[in-house]
């Protein structure tokens, strides 16, 4: 059994008279342990997908299956306990506390949670911030924040990494660079990670591939034999 599985999930928001069907019986799998993939245009369902997954919405209607367990029937205190102790997200625009160190940002998340991976200093210096520990984001480039943003996330040590379009406001070099970690991280902690992009160039650094058109994951495609970041252009 996998995993994660989405079964004909729906998600439906209503402006007034109309109603925006954002998911429309959504149906896929991810195994434990993959880096996932999903690409498709805007508009096309990815980050809604991302936010019910993550816990940061409710479906319509459908079953979301989380390690056997139906996330779409859990109540509020119980996600908040799942968005703390098992989801870690990574953002396109890091969201950073701007009076916080770069250390202090990292403390703070893993302060409300159990599965420490390891100490908030040991992961700064794992993403190359050891020189950085101590400057305010104001103080840090943007592939630099974001690899704060990482820092954060795997140091809760998720179950689910969850990224939106991470190097969306990053130069080339420094977006590969970000994708490189993402890429070591699933392999060396056998974490699942699942990066939403736009950019289909993406795809071989994946186990597998999820295209979403108009509410749907339209097409799967499993890499037997995924590409290393480094050797991929785009």
């Amino acid at each position: 059994m996998a995993y994660i599985e989405f079964r004909d999930v729906i998600k439906e928001y209503k402006m007034g008279e109309v109603t925006i069907t954002a998911l429309d019986k959504t149906n896929f799998e991810i195994n434990k342990g993959e880096l996932v993939v999903i690409v498709g245009p805007s508009g096309a369902g990815k980050t809604t997908a991302l936010n019910l997954l993550g816990g940061m919405d409710k479906a319509s209607s459908g079953t979301i299956l989380v390690d056997n367990k139906d996330i779409t029937k859990l109540k509020n205190k119980e996600l908040i306990k799942y968005r703390r102790e098992d989801i870690g997200f990574v953002f396109q625009f890091y969201n950073l506390v701007p009076n916080l160190t770069a250390l202090e940002n990292v403390e703070l998340a893993v302060q409300v949670c159990k599965r420490k991976a390891s100490s908030p200093k040991n992961v700064l210096k794992k993403v190359g911030l050891k020189d950085r520990l101590n400057n305010f984001p104001s103080q840090l480039s943007g592939g630099e924040q974001q690899r704060v943003a990482i820092a954060r996330a795997i140091a809760k040590n998720p179950k689910i990494l969850l990224c939106d379009e991470p190097t969306g406001a990053l130069d080339y070099n420094t977006g590969k660079q970000i994708l490189k970690l993402l890429q070591d991280t699933a392999r060396s902690l056998c974490m699942t990670v699942i990066i939403i992009t736009h950019n289909k160039a993406l795809a071989p650094m994946a186990d597998k591939v999820i295209s979403f058109k108009n509410g749907k994951s339209e097409q799967i495609t499993i890499n037997e034999n995924p590409t290393s970041i480094e050797e991929i252009d785009w």
